[in-house]
């Protein structure tokens, strides 16, 4: 303000000035500590929505006008190759996508779109698993009865049958013993494994493999060798039996695959300070679909149902143990407390 007009100012109007400038003053410092105070808050808000975000069990996107990527979450993140696939013309649907399934939801906001992907993959599974055992369940009690018969009648024309025919009764035999495998498992895996406790000794399993091996109808030209413990457990022993069946048929099933000319089978059992691992090793071809190695009604296997890993999983869950696999050598191995 001019120097002369403050001196032709009396003194009650300097003081009205003076008081009018403290005014301001303060609501100058009022107005300023407002702001910073809104910008804290703006600043806390973003920072709480970027944590809200990031804790969505789901993976999001926002796009601009131009279809680009703004903002995602680390879910988002995780999977660059989820939003490729992702028709943004639906607003509502199901995507299956890298042995997966995720609920797809679209939104348009102003000149935004917010893309969120749900992974629902259990819920399908067990929705799938459910339908399927259904079906399988049904199937197996009916195929039980004529299976029965035929297995029967095998019998009666064995002992009927020359010499020289007897060895077709057997391949007979044992394409039925395969079908009867099958509906016994399919039936096991609907109902649900229930294990019987005993005590026995694992050499008693090297007893089952045999006989599981003779069973069996290959041709490829395999050398066994079970090295198994002098040692008792308390286990299911027909369950372990079952599952190192599996693990067998399996084995032997890769070998016919592959273009070995000698296929070499191994069961090997170790001790551990509290554990047993059995270790079933072949020289077939490399597990496929690693992801899927476990999964009911899944197989890549030329001969199979896809339920013998998937049940036997199942059967040493039940025993608190593990089936694993691994790739370098090849080999299955059950891991159980002793």
């Amino acid at each position: 303000m001019d120097e002369n007009i403050l001196k032709s100012l009396d003194s009650s109007e300097k003081e009205d000035l003076q008081r009018g400038l403290k005014i301001l003053i303060e609501q100058t410092y009022v107005i300023e500590n407002e702001y910073k105070q809104l910008s804290e808050n703006y600043i806390s808000l973003t920072r709480t929505m970027d944590e809200v975000v990031e804790v969505l069990p789901m993976a999001l996107w926002i796009l601009d006008a131009n279809k680009k990527i703004t903002l995602q979450n680390n879910l988002a993140k995780q999977q660059p190759k989820l939003i490729e696939n992702i028709d943004l013309e639906k607003t509502h649907y199901e995507l299956e996508f890298d042995h997966k399934f995720y609920l797809i939801k679209v939104t348009s906001h102003i000149d935004k779109l917010i893309v969120s992907a749900t992974d629902i993959s259990d819920e399908k599974r067990n929705e799938r698993l459910a339908s399927m055992g259904t079906v399988a369940a049904h199937l197996a009690h009916e195929i039980r009865n004529p299976i029965g018969s035929i297995s029967l009648l095998s019998s009666t024309l064995f002992e009927r049958s020359e010499l020289k025919n007897k060895h077709i009764v057997l391949e007979i035999q044992k394409a039925i013993s395969r079908v009867e495998r099958i509906v016994n498992s399919t039936l096991l895996f609907t109902k649900g494994v229930h294990i019987n406790l005993n005590n026995f000794n694992l050499l008693e399993l090297q007893d089952e493999c045999e006989q599981a091996i003779g069973a069996y109808n290959y041709t490829a030209n395999i050398d066994f060798n079970f090295d198994f413990l002098d040692f008792k457990i308390s286990a299911d022993k027909s369950l372990l039996a079952l599952v190192l069946q599996n693990l067998l048929y399996n084995a032997i099933d890769a070998i016919e695959e592959s273009e070995n000319e000698h296929g070499q089978i191994k069961i090997k059992c170790e001790q551990g300070e509290d554990k047993i691992f059995i270790k079933v090793y072949d020289n077939g071809v490399q597990i496929k679909d690693k992801k899927m190695v476990f999964e009911a009604f899944k197989t890549t296997k030329l001969k199979g149902n896809g339920l013998g890993l998937s049940l036997s999983k199942q059967i040493i869950d039940a025993h608190n143990g593990i089936l694993g696999f691994e790739e370098n050598p090849k080999c299955f191995f059950i891991e159980l407390k002793i």
